[in-house]
């Protein structure tokens, strides 16, 4: 077990259905501390556990950005397998680059400025890491999911505003999709909306049905 590690049921276990359609007690877990991701989650409308992992989120040296993001998608599920027998546990991260540049966490309004500058004008890349370990059969599956973004031609007038607006210093990309963040764009490209608010849905249902749980028939009354 990973120390400091904290987990919350959202809601009950529920009855997973396997490919040979047997019934058997399975708990899905969303390993990640981010309130968007467990909204995004609750769209299939299933119970899940969340808990929120206790990793390094350090880049290694010379890692691009596809491969920190698989990474810290499969080390967040991992962190916290043990605690979870008979589970099916989600990891996802988030990584913006530009120009090959990775792109961090603001963490403060000068740096938000700053990022926000550099974007201006120009495309930017979103590769979102995605993670599923069935913790019965110990097998892992990691993947990941590209969106681009087109951001306008920004003063810095608007980029002031936005900050005060949003606060988005906390943000991959520095910016609330969901909120005033889509008024900074001039074109979005992927397959996936939800790939840019940090949880690609479609390949996540991909994965699950991989394990035998189809979300449409799990939860239907």
């Amino acid at each position: 077990m990973h120390e400091g590690a904290s987990c919350q049921r959202n809601l009950p276990y529920f009855s997973l259905k396997p490919i040979d359609y047997t019934w058997i007690v399975m708990n899905l877990v969303l390993a990640s501390s981010s309130p968007t991701r467990s909204k995004i989650l609750q769209q299939l409308q299933l119970p899940f556990t969340i808990c929120s992992p206790d990793i390094n989120e350090s880049p290694l040296s010379g890692e691009t950005t596809l491969n920190y993001v698989k990474r810290l998608a499969l080390e967040k599920a991992r962190a916290v397998s043990n605690q979870h027998p008979d589970s099916l546990i989600i990891g996802s991260d988030q990584a913006c680059s530009l120009n090959g540049l990775i792109l961090g966490k603001p963490a403060s309004s000068e740096a938000a400025v700053k990022h926000l500058k550099m974007c201006s004008g120009n495309w930017v890349e979103f590769q979102t890491g995605l993670a599923l370990i069935n913790t019965r059969t110990h097998r892992e599956h990691v993947t990941h999911d590209t969106f681009r973004v087109k951001f306008r031609n920004l003063s810095t007038e608007e980029i002031l505003a936005y900050i005060e607006l949003d606060k988005p210093l906390d943000c991959a990309g520095c910016f609330r999709l969901e909120a005033a963040g889509i008024s900074l764009f001039e074109s979005l490209e992927g397959k996936d909306y939800n790939t840019l608010l940090g949880l690609p849905m479609i390949t996540l249902v991909t994965l699950l049905k991989e394990e035998g749980l189809n979300p449409l028939l799990a939860a239907a009354p």
